[in-house]
């Protein structure tokens, strides 16, 4: 497949019970996702042993934790979140959430995710 075919083929959602995501690209030495998280939604309190991530939010209120803290972003803001760091995204509006993750380090596989907290019972 020609890089000009892989740039029209449509990027595949993977559904989660928060929202869901896209994978925009997929290197040796980073990977990108666009996330979406639906009102009144989060992900899991998580970290990760190999990896760092920057979320860019693209539109939306975002609440996200940081270990201890709490960091309120909206549209055109920023956070990094160091490897080792708990951390997770909350949607406390009444629209979705977007906003791209742009994940740095040795590993991105989706099997690095320690979860200390679920709301739906993943482990």
């Amino acid at each position: 497949m020609s890089k000009a075919d892989r740039l029209v083929q449509p990027l595949e959602e993977d559904h989660r019970p928060w929202g869901y995501y896209k994978v925009l690209a997929d290197e040796s030495d980073h990977k990108v996702k666009r996330i979406v998280v639906y009102p009144s939604q989060r992900l899991s309190l998580q970290r990760h042993q190999h990896r760092s991530e920057h979320w860019y939010v693209v539109s939306g209120q975002a609440l996200v934790t940081l270990n201890d803290d709490s960091v309120a972003l909206s549209g055109g803001m920023a956070v990094d979140i160091p490897q080792g760091t708990w951390h997770r995204v909350q949607n406390p509006g009444g629209q979705d959430l977007v906003f791209i993750e742009v994940q740095t380090g040795g590993y991105f596989g989706e099997d690095d995710i320690e979860r200390s907290e679920d709301d739906y019972g993943r482990s």
